[in-house]
């Protein structure tokens, strides 16, 4: 690997330790900023002082927010992420790791979702430009953006579930495939329009490059000169805008757990939040965070090797 390389890979990866960190320091605060005192979430409003004051100093809410953080930071340095006020003994990281699996299961079928939607339609809007195939494209980029998450997603239940019964309600079956395409179609529309409308405009970019009309001159079919020349080139700024995209995919997993009944992180993450939960919440938050970041520090990393013009840069 050569100095230069060595030395991009270096930054990129101190800026996503930074930004991490940043992160966990943001949570920490405004967790405690949000109203509400765990005390009374777990025993209510008719406990006693005595109660009160043993349980707050049984989960060190009495300490200072200086020793709560390096309490906080300590637990992400021995990999536990602390111990939920709900469960004392159970870990953050448990309670995670059992849910994580589902919610990643559920971003990549949304992520195929998209790329599966985005590509086709953005390249065939590329390559017919100013046709209806081009104006239909731009239509469910348009819609894509426009339709919230948490009306499609009742939407899609009340067509295909209740009138078609095509595909399970929420809660008949969690685990099968079948239950995973309308969560997936749920939050893969609105990444899936943003897909579309930046591989059309990076397919038109490239398709006007010199090497692009010298294949046509050497009478390369449409569909080669797409496919074989155009298409690899177009979507390395794809892919950074989709990892870019990926905080959004995995925030909308909330909703989507929530309304067809998913057990995940974001079913975990509200139950805490709505709970008191801090360090479930501070545990999810991280997990999340980490995840984007280390997506994003890929796609930039795979994007300055493929690329020495964004190394040099």
């Amino acid at each position: 690997m050569s100095p230069g390389l060595l030395r991009y890979v270096a930054e990129r990866a101190a800026r996503a330790a930074l930004t991490v960190f940043g992160v966990v320091t943001l949570v920490f605060l405004l967790v405690r900023l949000v109203p509400g005192d765990p005390v009374d979430a777990i025993l209510g409003d008719q406990a006693s002082p005595e109660d009160r004051a043993d349980l707050r100093r049984a989960l060190h809410l009495d300490e200072s927010f200086g020793d709560q953080y390096v309490a906080f930071v300590g637990d992400i340095g021995n990999g536990s992420l602390g111990h939920s006020f709900r469960r004392r003994n159970v870990t953050v990281w448990s309670l995670i790791r059992e849910v994580l699996p589902a919610t990643v299961v559920l971003a990549l079928a949304a992520l195929l979702v998209a790329w599966a939607l985005a590509v086709p339609l953005g390249s065939l809007a590329a390559s017919r430009q100013g046709t209806r195939w081009d104006g239909a494209a731009s239509t469910f980029a348009m819609l894509g953006l426009a339709i919230p998450n948490i009306w499609l997603g009742p939407l899609l239940i009340l067509v295909f579930g209740v009138q078609l019964r095509w595909l399970p309600l929420p809660g008949d079956g969690e685990g099968g495939v079948a239950a995973l395409i309308l969560p997936a179609i749920t939050i893969g529309t609105a990444l899936a329009a943003i897909l579309t409308r930046q591989t059309r405009g990076s397919m038109i970019e490239v398709l006007s490059e010199q090497y692009i009309v010298a294949a046509r001159a050497r009478g390369l079919s449409p569909r080669s000169v797409v496919l074989k020349h155009a298409l690899r080139n177009a979507l390395l700024p794809v892919m950074t805008v989709g990892a870019a995209q990926l905080g959004a995919l995995l925030s909308g997993t909330v909703i989507a757990e929530k309304i067809f009944e998913r057990r995940g992180l974001g079913t975990l993450f509200l139950e805490a939040f709505f709970d008191r939960d801090i360090p479930v919440v501070q545990g999810c938050v991280l997990v999340i965070a980490a995840i984007y970041v280390t997506v994003n520090l890929a796609v930039d990393l795979f994007y300055g090797v493929v690329d020495p013009r964004v190394r040099l840069s």
